[in-house]
């Protein structure tokens, strides 16, 4: 069990008060957080060793997986997860202070692609002829605003971003739906627990699964039933390509359950005699990040 009593060095997807800078300080602290421009420099830089740990985003509430995580992690990473954070997210309107009259009639709107599907209904409404911009995160979208006064373009992003890079926020949580969470796991080269104060949890684990290659009929409920004659409760099953050709996919599976206990041991047994091909990216605790306010 490794336990935040220093303070180690941590690769996240920047600049400062991107949400998962918000993650990471909240984990971390603020000492020894690293930003990377994108999330497989996040993952590149751990997997090198320059850092001890990355934290990556993985799942948002309303828009689902992050495939570029989901890719970088699951095709020939040799990652472990040691935790993950589930952040509540609250989408904000910026805008440059010397733009606050023009908000009714800005040329674009910038952010992270999730957080522009996450302020759908609002940005149709609104600002239905705008242009939408993507960008490699919402606080690089922040950091572009400010430093473009003489813009008339707005950011989303969180309160902290509008704080960090001196934005005028228009209108406040324009996300479209309340409860709206992102879970962020953090990786590192060794399996191993995260330990929080003051946090109690359950752990979990993630695996990959390959199905055999016979694609004989049956076989997902088979896997499927591995787990639930053990009674071993799946958080989360999710089916990807894995790209080597239209229809071939592995599965990932989190179960609520530490893979070194007797009936996981025997999942993964079964799994093995149905021929398919399994890997696990450790057990870890799952945190839940309170709102700020």
């Amino acid at each position: 069990m490794r336990n935040i009593d220093y303070k180690p060095t941590v690769a996240y997807l920047g600049p400062e008060a991107s949400f998962t800078h918000v993650a990471a300080s909240y984990l971390f602290g603020t000492d020894g957080l690293v930003p990377q421009p994108t999330i497989p420099d996040c993952i590149e830089a751990v997997t090198a060793g320059r850092v001890a740990y990355a934290i990556v985003p993985l799942e948002n509430a309303l828009e689902g997986s992050v495939p570029m995580t989901i890719d970088y992690l699951f095709h020939g990473s040799e990652l472990y997860i040691n935790a993950e954070i589930s952040t509540p997210i609250e989408q904000h309107l910026m805008v440059n202070n010397c733009q606050k009259d023009a908000v009714s009639k800005l040329d674009s709107i910038q952010s992270h692609p999730h957080a522009l599907a996450q302020c759908h209904k609002y940005l149709q409404y609104h600002y239905r002829r705008t242009p939408l911009l993507q960008t490699t995160s919402t606080a690089a979208a922040a950091k572009y605003v400010a430093e473009n006064p003489d813009l008339r373009i707005a950011a989303i992003g969180n309160r902290l971003a509008a704080e960090k890079y001196n934005l005028h926020i228009a209108e406040e949580n324009i996300h479209d739906f309340h409860f709206n969470h992102t879970r962020f796991v953090v990786l590192s080269l060794r399996k191993g627990f995260l330990e929080v104060e003051g946090h109690q949890e359950k752990p979990k684990t993630t695996f990959m699964v390959k199905l055999p290659e016979d694609d004989r009929s049956g076989v997902l409920h088979q896997i499927l039933s591995v787990f639930a004659w053990r009674k071993l409760n799946l958080s989360k099953i999710e089916s990807r390509p894995l790209k080597t050709g239209l229809g071939n996919y592995f599965f990932i599976i989190d179960v609520l359950e530490h893979e070194d206990h007797p009936m996981m041991q025997g999942a993964m047994e079964e799994l093995a005699a149905l021929n398919c091909n399994v890997r696990s990216f450790g057990s870890y605790y799952s945190f839940e990040q309170q709102p700020s306010r």
